[in-house]
């Protein structure tokens, strides 16, 4: 692991500015530089670069942060390896923590059982392209399959030859060590304890890692034995998981991100056909069910994604759930089905890519469409079935995590499903409750008037809380340090005993301000995200007085990072557009910078106190009986009572 002192001094030395200035052109625009975005295809700069701030933003995609952002958002580095890249790039010398023993071994242990792949890679490689039995079969065999030269060496495609004992021998002259060989799963040790080459007499393709690391194999028979298994992979090991790997994600990656899109498929010649086609974004599973962990490394380079399936109907059926998972992880998931008796490498193997694509544009369905298609074929006149097969299609669309998508899909379901949507929406209700927690629990009230830390789950106030959340951060990020003039509310007490209120506006800093009055009524925020981001800024301001935005952002993570080059572009980004130039003009918050802090927190606390109401209202429709339950009806008076004072601030401040 790199120690502290070695990251700051990277990011101490780094320029955001000479880094993505590597990548793509960058013009001087005032303080700031822009250019094209580097994510999406525009004609006109969306992506702004702050050499003060040292950070970048992206408004066309989104995007933005600091400079290990950037190389893991555009070479898709993880943050070690950005780390890495930046201390060889400006010559800085790094420091790792010392690790375990255990550690040492494991990492010791991985990087002996990478070493042995990668020599394996390389003896198959030779092997196909210089023995004379690799030429005669394995070559032959490609070339017929129509692989070119270019393709054989991008996938680095090899051959065993049909050996007992060829790569183990070979192995151990070179030195490595047979408990190794064995651990990566190259030899069969059988019960004879006699030692067998694993992949004997097969075409080799390699399965590399993103970082381009042989993990594992696959190995294809050239001969009709019978018996024999047509595919033969690597036994998992500790640096191949079947589950957690894609067979061409490394040297996919790119398009894939270029494209904006993922064309899934089953094989390693389905992928290796496609990219012959000159349609190089597209990655397999390797014949194994899909997992969430293979869905994340996809979602890393787009939400996008195409399956493509042969006509089979029991493979179809069986790969239904695999599109649920990728539903359930927010995917954009369409499906495109070939003609019978075709796969995607048979398919696309002489066609022109324009015609490949062409068909794919127009034979992909949406997963209503085509689950509709597959599961109606034998119940579209029976009732039963088909409620079933709705009630199937509604389970698919409450995996969706976008509510708005839902109610798109559920309008499209009762269309095609000639079924109205007040019932797919009361079953889509049902899908979403059936494993989620129902109850509320009322904390119990200290103060009749103490707002609740967890709010009432209301989405329509859940996102103005977030909004004003999101307001907070902003205020901090850009005027927290300053000082500032509040109307405050001090309890007087007159000649005659009584109390009274008195508005008296005070000088203070606006973090004090802030911090003060969301401790006062013990408000935490429900973001998690801005309550992490909170919560640094606060300590940044209590032990050091103000924030440098360039020290804040190095030890930020990439989440963190994104939000605060969000927020500190948003007074900048009207330079990209030159809005001064066309009479429009952006106000200053600073001139009214107390007002605003004052109505943000008013606003946010009239929201909680709305959610603790309908809360206590949902509480109270459970217990029948609203007037029998004087507890419970003092508490929403005093609640109201509350929201009434807050609301007539409010008015006053705005």
């Amino acid at each position: 692991m790199i120690k502290k002192d070695s990251i700051d001094k990277i990011f101490e030395v780094s320029r955001v500015e000479e880094v993505i200035g590597e990548f793509i052109s960058l013009k001087k625009s005032g303080s700031n530089f822009k250019g094209l975005s580097p994510f999406t295809n525009e004609k006109t700069p969306s992506f702004m670069v702050s050499p003060v701030k040292q950070i970048w933003k992206d408004f066309s995609s989104g995007k933005g942060g600091n400079v290990v952002a950037f190389l893991m958002e555009h070479e898709h580095f993880n943050y070690p390896d950005a780390l890495r890249y930046l201390a060889r790039k400006y010559n800085i010398p790094l420091e790792e923590k010392k690790e375990s023993e255990e550690d040492k071994r494991k990492a010791n242990e991985k990087e002996s059982l990478f070493l042995v792949s990668q020599f394996a890679m390389n003896f198959f490689k030779d092997n196909l392209l210089n023995k004379d039995e690799g030429i005669a079969i394995g070559l032959s065999y490609l070339k017929e399959r129509g692989f070119t030269d270019n393709i054989i060496k991008k996938f680095v495609i090899g051959y065993s030859l049909d050996s007992k004992k060829d790569f183990f021998n070979s192995a151990i002259n070179s030195g490595y060590l047979k408990e190794n060989i064995e651990k990566v799963g190259l030899i069969i040790n059988n019960e004879s304890k006699d030692i067998i080459d694993r992949f004997r007499g097969r075409i080799i393709f390699p399965i590399r890692s993103i970082a381009g690391r042989v993990q594992g194999f696959g190995g294809r028979i050239l001969s009709n034995k019978l018996k024999i298994a047509k595919y033969v992979n690597s036994p998992e090991s500790l640096i191949y998981i079947k589950s957690k790997v894609l067979y061409g994600i490394y040297e996919s990656k790119k398009s894939i991100v270029s494209e904006d899109l993922c064309y899934l498929v089953e094989g390693y010649t389905d992928v290796i056909q496609m990219h012959e086609s000159g349609i190089e974004n597209v990655v397999s599973s390797s014949g194994t069910a899909l997992s969430i962990d293979q869905i994340q490394i996809i979602k890393r380079f787009t939400i996008n994604v195409i399956v493509l399936f042969d006509a089979d109907d029991a493979g179809l059926r069986a790969a239904i759930r695999g599109i649920d998972l990728l539903l359930e992880q927010g995917m954009n998931v369409k499906i495109s089905v070939f003609p019978d008796g075709e796969d995607p490498d048979s398919f696309v193997r002489g066609k022109l890519k324009s015609e490949i694509l062409k068909f794919f544009n127009e034979n992909s369905k949406d997963f209503i469409q085509f689950k509709t298609n597959l599961l109606l074929k034998d119940s579209i006149d029976d009732p039963v079935k088909k409620s079933f097969v709705i009630k199937d299609i509604v389970s698919s669309i409450s995996k969706i995590p976008d509510p708005i998508q839902q109610e798109i899909f559920i309008k499209r379901c009762s269309e095609s499903m000639n079924v109205s949507e007040e019932v797919l929406f009361n079953s889509l209700a049902q899908e979403n409750n059936k494993n989620k927690y129902r109850g509320f629990k009322k904390p119990i009230l200290n103060n009749a008037l103490e707002v609740i830390k967890k709010p009432f789950s209301d989405k329509n106030s859940n996102e103005e809380i977030i909004f004003l959340e999101k307001q907070i951060i902003n205020i901090l990020l850009h005027y927290g340090g300053e000082e500032a003039f509040f109307d405050e509310i001090f309890l007087l007490s007159v000649d005659s005993g009584k109390i009274k209120e008195e508005s008296k506006i005070v000088k203070n800093k606006v973090y004090e301000k802030i911090f003060l009055d969301l401790q006062q009524d013990e408000i935490e925020l429900i973001n998690p995200l801005y309550k992490e981001l909170y919560n640094i800024l606060i300590e940044f301001y209590q032990t050091k007085g103000e924030i440098i935005i360039e020290k804040l952002i190095r030890n930020l993570k990439p989440e963190l990072s994104q939000i605060v080059s969000d927020l500190l572009f948003s007074v900048e980004m009207y330079e990209l557009h030159n809005w001064d130039k066309r009479n429009v003009f952006v106000k200053d918050k600073r001139s009214v910078v107390g007002q605003l802090v004052t109505e943000t927190i008013l606003s946010l606390r009239k929201n909680l106190i709305d959610q603790k109401i309908k809360s206590l209202v949902e509480d109270s429709k459970q217990k029948n009986n609203l007037s029998k339950n004087s507890d419970l009806l003092t508490d929403i008076i005093n609640y109201q009572n509350l929201k009434k004072i807050l609301s007539k601030k409010l008015n006053r401040v705005i």
